[in-house]
């Protein structure tokens, strides 16, 4: 192939051709799209129906068995009822299910980077459309369009699924609502984080025009976005300061402790327990006196505070997903330009 048939399948396509005689419209590159992946469409259509369909049944059949089951070992006067069947069973599903929900951004960030767009780049399909009469704006916005619609609607079944099935017999689990498992599979924050590995796959795909490179690199970036945005979470809404001129402060239930420790000259200083002065109470009291502990105190965030910390947390990760897409846009107008003018 010459070099210049290769600026003729790099170069957008001209005025001329926007509007050519093939007639082609908008609705046909989303058919062509949705023909192309179609396996990756049925596959998670798939996955979502067997997803929903396994929590439908852990929830009305697998969760009244085991809370018959729990009632008989409580009236046999057996010990540990609780981790012995509810625990280890119908919570230990429903947690794999919730995990598997919450991290699925990562096989979207694989799919995106490497099938999506990583592929037609790599082997020069995508040229090819541009040369046949789509514009790169056009075939990039239905690249994203159809599986970003494709993605909503499942992971939206998902979330509203997992949360009628996570609240329909917290007795038998032990997820809280911070967990790894609960916590975006239950809000907007886990459609958020697909949406943006969907962009980063997309975006380091156009980066690197290779297949592999972009696949493991759209998976680093969206997992260490994932990873620093759970580290600053507890941040995103103020939390709850408790005193106590006692040992200990009671905390409502479900709720999620950052920090606790004692009050030193009324000063919060962590990691220093009551069990640090011992003896007699009356040594103890001196103790105490001595190193100027007036109290304790606890920092925590109560389940209330779920909503506010998810939709921080979505406009946070959304922004970015929306920053990757503009990125992405950007680099493929520069790079179809630079293409058309050599």
């Amino acid at each position: 192939m010459t070099a210049g048939a290769v600026a003729v399948e790099e170069a957008p396509a001209g005025p001329a051709r926007r509007g050519g005689p093939d007639g082609r419209t908008a609705w046909g590159t989303v058919r062509t799209v949705l023909r192309l992946h179609r396996t990756a469409l049925l596959v998670w259509a798939a996955v979502v129906l067997a997803l929903s369909g396994w929590l439908v049944w852990l929830t009305e059949i697998a969760a009244q068995e085991e809370l018959a089951e729990w009632e008989a070992c409580e009236r046999a006067g057996q010990d540990l009822c609780d981790m012995t069947i509810g625990w280890v069973g119908y919570g230990e599903s429903l947690r794999w299910v919730g995990l598997l929900i919450s991290f699925c951004f990562l096989g979207v960030a694989a799919f995106a980077g490497g099938a999506l767009i990583g592929r037609e780049l790599e082997n020069g399909t995508a040229r090819l459309a541009w040369a046949q009469g789509i514009t790169p704006a056009r075939w990039l916005t239905a690249k994203l369009a159809v599986p970003a619609l494709a993605l909503t609607a499942g992971v939206t079944v998902l979330v509203l699924v997992y949360r009628w099935a996570w609240g329909a017999n917290r007795v038998l689990t032990y997820n809280g609502w911070m967990g790894d498992d609960a916590y975006l599979s239950r809000g907007p924050a886990g459609l958020a984080y697909v949406l943006c590995a969907l962009a980063f796959g997309v975006l380091t795909a156009l980066l690197l025009r290779r297949a592999l490179p972009a696949l493991a690199v759209s998976v680093a970036a969206s997992g260490l976005l994932a990873f620093v945005v759970a580290r600053y979470r507890d941040s995103f809404w103020p939390a709850v300061t408790r005193t106590s001129p006692a040992d200990g402060v009671g905390l409502p239930d479900n709720a999620w402790e950052l920090e606790n420790g004692v009050l030193i000259h009324g000063r919060r200083t962590p990691d220093i327990g009551y069990w640090t002065c011992d003896g007699t109470a009356a040594e103890a009291r001196r103790c105490l006196d001595d190193l100027g502990i007036t109290g304790s105190y606890t920092t925590y965030h109560p389940e209330s505070h779920y909503w506010p910390i998810q939709l921080v947390e979505t406009g946070v990760v959304l922004a970015v997903a929306a920053l990757a897409t503009a990125a992405a846009f950007l680099l493929l107008r520069r790079r179809t330009a630079t293409a058309s003018a050599a």
